[in-house]
């Protein structure tokens, strides 16, 4: 298979790209160390240019997958050549070295691709003086290929064939039957294919051998014409923009049914049908460059049509085996009957023989002689020329056995016997006539055989050919799954999606520590790591900007453990978590931070310790179609699930109860209905971070010791009950509790019932009285007066308590007054983006300041939601991708397993798992497809450590 540009396909290649002279580079990109993407605008118009370090040029329209982190020297690229204009793009000499220049005068950059050898791309200045290379080499001992030296541009070749002299010499020197074209190749810089191409318009043979083919007298001058006509075709090129060709090789694929179904795989691409390709199948294209890109887009999706095929060959092969296995059976079978059937014939007709055969052996044995003395004895007489010694051959002793040569004593009447000399064993044991009955009955056995063999080859081969058939369903259906399989930019972290859908991706090692930190921390979102050697830093991406839930946080804070020492050590430890701004790269005056290594200002969160327990599970890609179906499986919840299971929505305006009539209802903010209120659990207090110590809010004055504490929303009467490990709390010491959240305002009395209202700012008085009389129901009036009575002594210290109760996720907003005896390290306040962000649990915020303009869910979370676990028969599934991460986020997938610390490897508990969900019960075979098609290595690949596995009935499976 071709792979790589020769200098026809350089000089097309530069030819038609003559296009993207004047274009300016607006981005340049690295797919791995040797590709590198050049992505040129001019108005509208667009391109991007795909160069390979020793192997091709041209631009592309496939999606290349950019390398995250760009490589040095595509940063040094950028650098110097982003916003520069091309001007001029050309070969340098005849040689497969091009040259593309960007800018002009002093400020011109060069960018030199070498296609040759093992390629190299050169960065220089206008003086040609390189400022980077990919590839830092020496050429003999003056020419050095390194930062500072000049680009030696004058060694390139300058004319496309030696003197024909030269070539003469060349293959007057050449041994008799060397092929003509490889003494040809390194004299002239055409490419093999052109020079096979016009030896054959020539009139000269494929594969044309000297001495044999070519007489240098003779061929000379067709030759020198030949050569002539590819230098015609060189120079033509330069001129002209040329056609692309794919030259295909033509296959048949294997059917169980021998139809006759054939697959093309691509060979060879040319910017010309060259005579040797003629016969062969191809595709054209308008030019050569799309030609090329076609032929590299695709050669991975070729690679595994190839893989495919040659599975569905194994699986027909295996068909063939076992009807060829069947076959040879019979026919063995029915040899063994004729062979026996033929001793048995043998024996009987020299019954006599055989007799005194067995009667002198017996006899022997009988009076004690040695089994070596027998054997002397037995040549004595055969010696002697007696018959029944002549007729013995072998002694095996040790089995009891004789072997003896058997004739038909009637082979000299006048019918022909069909009955040959055979040499048979006789065992001692019976007579000739017995004998003779063992063979007849292992004729009839295997008779018996053949009958049964014969009978069930029917119900055999259709068993193979329908377990054949399923072979070849799974192998196409794997194919199309890998070949649609699409490879997450996650996917190369430590990664899982946290049961409220939030992203949570964490380092490998250093240098993924460093990029995540870099690259993926934005506004928003929260730093998670633990205080352990080798913990991963871990990064809550949130797109939305709202406030990350505790649950999220504690499955973050799992993960930062998993992967750190404590996995093997099998330690419980808990681990913290900051916001975004609190982490830098900058560190303390005289310090160093080393790689993957971050300075954190400020308060730390820490989040409660966490077991290790993780889970292996498997999310399945939605068609497009099917996500709707699937909206919201994973969410904040905070209400129980009694609400949740019946789904109700409870209007405030129904509970509320308050007295008619106020004169400060001027004073009061204005309530209104809630709209209605998200569906939710518990949330216990203690998931919530923790402030570090010695960093309490100095504004309070008393010495709060509140137990843990659940908050329990009964919507039936609107009452929210405050719970401690021993029941209700009643704390007649403590004074009213109030915290006002996003839209609510929770009130706690002594007697530990608690109500809730919602609180919007302070409106005019006409704003007010037009509230009342447009919104306010009738009898809410008078519901105002009683509300107001009830929380008429409640003040600022009071709602900070309740705060420290019903920690929310992130620190409360506080007014300015607040602010300014507040600790300033403590951890910021998260803004709220524009966006659809989860609602948060609880949250402080100045609904002032609520942005409502919405700008559509981040492209993070409608990936995110293309997602998911629990797949029902309805959803159309694409592929499916195995995630590692903590149990309690994997509770509700179909397919899951726990792991926890143990002594199994990876790559076993990986197998062991895939095997548990295979045996599932409730497995559709599409989901089962999407299982075998996923490789062992992407299972395993997060896995922590050494594990133990649990699952219901894994031990029947394991055994």
């Amino acid at each position: 298979m071709k792979t790589r540009f020769n200098t026809y396909d350089l000089v097309c290649s530069v030819t038609e790209l003559q296009r993207l002279i004047g274009m300016r580079v607006n981005q340049i990109y690295n797919v791995d160390h040797r590709i590198y993407l050049i992505r040129f605008q001019r108005s509208e118009e667009k391109c991007i240019l795909l160069i390979e370090s020793g192997n091709r040029m041209h631009t592309t329209a496939f999606e290349w997958p950019k390398n995250i982190a760009p490589s040095s020297f595509a940063m040094k690229m950028r650098k110097h050549l982003k916003n520069k204009r091309l001007e001029s793009l050309k070969q340098i000499g005849t040689d497969r070295i091009v040259d593309l220049q960007f800018g002009s005068g002093e400020a011109a950059y060069h960018i030199i691709l070498e296609v040759y050898d093992r390629g190299n791309i050169v960065l220089t200045d206008h003086e040609m003086t390189i400022i980077n290379i990919l590839r830092p080499h020496t050429e003999g001992d003056k020419v050095r290929f390194a930062v500072k030296e000049k680009y030696p541009s004058d060694r390139a070749y300058t004319s496309t064939m030696a003197p024909l002299e030269d070539i003469k010499k060349k293959i007057e020197s050449a041994k008799s039957g060397e092929n003509l074209k490889k003494i040809l190749n390194p004299l002239v810089e055409f490419g093999a294919a052109v020079i096979e191409h016009v030896l054959l318009q020539a009139g000269f043979p494929s594969g044309c051998k000297i001495g044999k083919d070519f007489v240098i007298e003779r061929d000379m001058p067709k030759l020198a014409v030949a050569l002539q006509n590819a230098d015609n075709m060189l120079n033509d090129a330069k001129k002209n923009i040329s056609k692309g060709y794919i030259i295909q090789k033509k296959e048949m694929k294997p059917s169980p049914d021998n139809k006759e179904e054939y697959i093309f795989t691509n060979v060879e691409f040319h910017p010309f049908l060259f005579e040797q390709y003629k016969n062969c199948p191809f595709k054209e294209f308008d030019s050569f460059d799309v030609a090329a890109d076609e032929f590299f887009s695709t050669m991975e999706g070729q690679k595994l049509d190839l893989k495919a095929l040659q599975k569905e060959k194994e699986a027909l092969k295996k068909l063939e085996n076992v009807k060829k296995d069947h076959d040879q059976r019979l026919i063995t079978l029915e040899k063994t009957q004729e062979l026996d059937k033929w001793k048995a014939e043998l024996i009987s007709r020299n019954q006599t023989l055989v007799d005194n055969a067995i009667f002198a052996i017996q006899n022997a044995l009988a009076n004690q002689v040695s089994w070596p003395d027998i054997e002397i004895l037995l040549k004595e007489a055969q010696e002697r020329g007696d018959s029944v010694a002549s007729a013995i051959k072998q002694l095996k002793l040790e089995k009891n056995h004789i072997a003896l040569l058997l004739r038909d004593p009637y082979e000299e009447s006048d019918e022909e016997s069909e009955l040959k000399p055979t040499i048979i064993d006789i065992d001692l044991a019976y007579s000739a006539f017995g004998n003779a009955r063992k063979y007849y009955n292992q004729k009839r056995s295997a008779a018996k055989k053949q009958q049964k063999t014969i009978e069930s080859q029917d119900k055999a081969l259709k068993s193979a050919e329908k377990k054949t058939k399923q072979t070849l369903k799974e192998v196409q259906t794997i194919h199309s799954i890998n070949k649609a399989r699409k490879t997450y930019w996650f996917e190369k972290f430590y990664w899982f999606i946290s049961s409220e859908n939030y992203l949570v991706i964490g380092g490998r090692d250093q240098q993924q520590n460093e990029l995540i930190v870099k690259r993926y921390l934005k506004s928003g979102d929260i730093y998670v790591h633990a205080d352990l050697t080798g913990a991963s830093s871990i990064v809550v991406k949130n797109p939305g900007g709202g406030p990350i839930p505790p649950k999220t946080l504690a499955e973050a804070g799992t993960m930062a453990v998993a992967y750190s020492i404590a996995w093997e050590a099998k330690v419980v430890a808990g681990a913290w978590w900051v916001n975004n701004d609190q982490v830098s790269k900058t560190a303390p005056t005289g310090e160093y931070l080393s790689t993957g290594s971050f300075m954190i200002r400020g308060k730390k969160n820490y989040l409660p310790p966490c077991q290790l327990i993780m889970g292996l599970g498997f999310l399945f890609r939605l068609e497009d179609g099917s996500i709707e179906r699937h909206k919201d499986e994973r969410r904040v919840r905070v209400i129980d699930d009694e609400i949740e299971r019946n789904e109700t929505i409870v209007e405030i305006d129904k509970e509320i109860e308050v007295e008619e009539n106020s004169d400060e209802d001027e004073d009061l903010e204005n309530p209104t209905q809630l709209d209605s209120i998200k569906e939710e659990s518990f949330m216990e207090s203690d998931m919530m971070p923790k402030e570090d110590e010695g960093k309490h809010d100095s504004a309070s004055d008393e010495d709060t010791d509140f137990p843990d504490v659940q908050i329990k929303i009964d919507y039936s009467t609107l009452r929210v009950e405050l719970h401690d490990e021993n029941g209700s709390i009643d704390k007649k010491n403590e004074e009213n509790v109030s915290f006002v959240g996003k839209s609510m305002l929770i009130n706690s009395n002594k007697e530990g019932t608690t109500k809730l209202t919602q609180q919007l700012p302070l409106k005019s008085d006409k704003e007010s009285k037009k509230l009342e009389q447009g919104q306010l129901k009738r009898g809410q009036k008078s519901r105002l007066k009683k509300m107001k009575e009830k929380y008429k002594d409640q003040d600022e210290e009071d709602r900070h308590l309740a705060m420290e109760v019903l920690q929310s996720a992130g620190a409360a907003k506080e007014d300015k007054r607040r602010n300014k005896h507040k600790d300033p390290s403590g951890p910021k306040q998260q803004g709220k983006k524009k966006g659809n962000a989860r609602p948060p649990m609880v949250k402080n915020t100045n609904t002032d300041n609520i942005d409502e303009e919405d700008v559509g869910p981040a492209p993070e979370m409608d990936m995110l939601d293309q997602l998911t676990g629990k797949p029902v028969p309805e959803d159309e599934l694409l592929f499916a991708v195995p995630v590692v991460a903590p149990y309690n986020t994997l509770l509700n997938y179909k397919f899951k397993v726990k792991l926890t610390p143990g002594t199994s490897t990876r790559g076993k508990a990986g197998k062991t798992a895939i095997a548990v969900f295979l045996k599932d019960k409730e497995i559709t075979s599409r989901e089962k497809d999407m299982l075998k098609a996923v490789k062992d290595e992407s299972v395993v690949r997060n896995i922590p450590g050494k594990v133990k596995i649990s699952a219901p009935q894994i031990q029947k499976i394991k055994k």
